[in-house]
């Protein structure tokens, strides 16, 4: 009371049906501990309006600090929050003064899965996309300088960071005249639709085309998954975001912080040399 500090941490999670953010969430309640906080959980349902209900909850409840984990507010929103109480933002860019931020390099994701495609021997490789999801268009960005690079032409299909996403994008991929050897989804949660509806059209992975996920959620281990994807480190995002608040929080520190950490390919099951395609 003395020090008018309630010593618990906010956090605001994009999608909790989204395995991705399960780790994440170990590493900032790992990290909140081992400092004495913490951490209050809630999420916005992928929904800005709904987020912006939840931002203002978690400053009417006079938390030290927030952490905003995949969110889709405008940054009119987060910045104008951030000059109420620290606030850190993962897995979104940012060059606000007054917001921190920790993220993967999802340009470098992205070439790395199709370096590892076309070491395989693809040169079709279509990209189903992350939509308006956080960092889902640096991962596009990355995708589409990668396959340049390689002189190929990138196959682009909308989706989102859900199975519906991933279920969608194979529908327009088979749509198609020419069909891609290679998928490499947004997130996992898309590659596991998209999984599901290539078995729906009769199709085996990696047989009939390869497939790659990103995040390296704990779901993309399983041994009937055995996904191959990109892996983000995951606990270090959170227990960063932690790190970065402590820091405004009882450090002083008044300058932004905007860290990148960098990701790595994990093979698996669901990518082979290139068969006969879709």
């Amino acid at each position: 009371l003395v020090q008018q500090r309630s010593h618990v941490l906010g956090v605001m999670l994009s999608n909790l049906h989204n395995p991705f953010f399960a780790d994440v969430v170990t590493g900032i309640e790992a990290e909140a501990l081992e400092r004495g906080y913490r951490a209050f959980f809630n999420t916005g349902i992928r929904v800005p309006k709904r987020e912006a209900v939840v931002l203002e909850t978690l400053l009417q409840l006079q938390a030290d600090g927030l952490i905003l984990a995949g969110t889709l507010l405008d940054t009119k929103t987060i910045n104008k929050a951030g000059r109420a109480v620290p606030i850190v933002l993962i897995s979104r860019a940012t060059r606000s003064k007054h917001v921190d931020s920790v993220v993967g390099n999802e340009r470098l994701g992205a070439r790395i899965a199709v370096d590892h495609l076309v070491s395989l021997g693809h040169t079709r490789i279509a990209h189903i996309d992350g939509g308006q999801g956080a960092g889902a268009k640096r991962r596009r960005k990355g995708f589409e300088a990668a396959m340049e690079a390689h002189g190929l032409n990138p196959i682009l299909t909308a989706g989102s960071y859900t199975e519906e996403g991933g279920s969608e994008g194979v529908r327009e991929l088979l749509a198609m005249d020419r069909h891609p050897t290679a998928i490499f989804a947004a997130n996992d949660l898309a590659a596991l639709g998209c999984l599901q509806a290539l078995s729906d059209a009769g199709k085996s992975v990696p047989e009939d085309v390869s497939l790659m996920g990103y995040d390296n959620a704990w779901l993309a281990g399983l041994r009937h998954i055995s996904l191959t994807t990109i892996d983000q480190p995951r606990h270090e995002l959170g227990a960063t975001s932690v790190k970065l608040l402590i820091e405004r929080m009882e450090e002083g520190r008044k300058e932004s912080r905007h860290i990148v950490l960098e990701p790595s390919l994990v093979v698996r099951a669901t990518t082979a040399p290139p068969a006969k395609g879709l």
